[in-house]
């Protein structure tokens, strides 16, 4: 039940964004377009792609619901770790091609090979409602984020986070391209696209780090440590290792314990640790005592 309600959770938040998404990609592309703003459609560029990828990860959050099987013992919940490589992978892909369009429109002013006499009233009008959804978007993302440890639904409020900025840098370059520096818009079209970049590549790496076992992290064995070393009859703690399958963990743990015990003993004291750690780390799914 608690897997469910946390599937439809998630699920929900990334159908919410990618709704919001295609709604600001269509109204920034438009009026970016109609009012002269190099800025405002280049945030449109930006959240078309995020409509793309937002497709993309609602199949594989679909992907990711699904029960364990034969060929899946643990489940198929690392699907949210590759949907959020899919999200960082479009992130990058999108900052690229905005900085270079934003580089050109730049030198094409400079050159005279253009001119722009400053974006209509309602590019920048659009700018700040984008703000103002993204904000919002922001928060309730993120808080869905932390409740079901989600990397993909993490990786979503991280480029919601991301699209503040993006919309803040379009709206003072078309703010200022109004008052008569026509080089702002276009210098922000690029500003958002470093800003962007930069989130792509921060989820990349969190995510990556999940898919290739980059745990337990420091903060993770300490914990791991503090709740095995005092169970009876561990003498000491010889290895931990831990998997991430999505939000869940596997570990598997080498304890020593006195030789002269039997067996019927000693499965005791591992089941004392393997209980010990059920109950008292979040989201771990099983436990190997060796």
């Amino acid at each position: 039940m608690i897997q469910k309600q946390r599937n439809r959770k998630s699920i929900l938040t990334v159908y919410v964004g990618l709704a919001a998404n295609f709604l600001l990609a269509a109204l920034k592309t438009t009026i970016g377009i109609v009012g002269h703003s190099p800025a405002l459609l280049a945030d449109g560029i930006n959240s078309t792609s995020d409509v793309a990828y937002g497709i993309v990860v609602s199949v594989f959050m679909k992907l990711s619901s699904k029960p364990p099987d034969e060929d899946h013992p643990y489940g198929h919940s690392q699907m949210e770790s590759i949907a959020a490589v899919v999200v960082g992978a479009f992130v990058i892909t999108t900052a690229i091609a905005i900085f270079w369009d934003s580089v050109n429109s730049v030198y094409a002013l400079y050159a005279g090979k253009e001119e722009f006499s400053g974006a209509a009233e309602i590019a920048l009008w659009v700018a700040l409602f984008t703000v103002g959804i993204k904000i919002l978007l922001t928060i309730w993302t993120l808080g869905i984020a932390r409740q079901t440890q989600n990397t993909a639904v993490l990786a979503l409020g991280f480029d919601h986070r991301n699209d503040i900025f993006a919309a803040l840098a379009a709206t003072v370059g078309i703010f200022f391209g109004r008052l008569g520096f026509p080089w702002v818009d276009p210098l922000a079209g690029a500003i958002v696209s470093l800003i962007i970049l930069h989130t792509g590549i921060a989820i990349l790496r969190e995510s990556t780090s999940d898919l290739m076992d980059t745990i337990p992290g420091k903060n993770l064995a300490k914990q791991i440590i503090d709740i095995v070393k005092p169970v009876a009859g561990v003498r000491k703690i010889e290895e931990i290792h831990a998997h991430r399958f999505g939000p869940y963990l596997v570990a598997n743990i080498t304890i020593c314990v006195d030789g002269h015990l039997n067996i019927i003993e000693g499965d005791k004291i591992a089941s004392r640790v393997e209980n010990a750690l059920m109950d008292n780390i979040e989201f771990m799914s099983k436990v190997h005592v060796h």
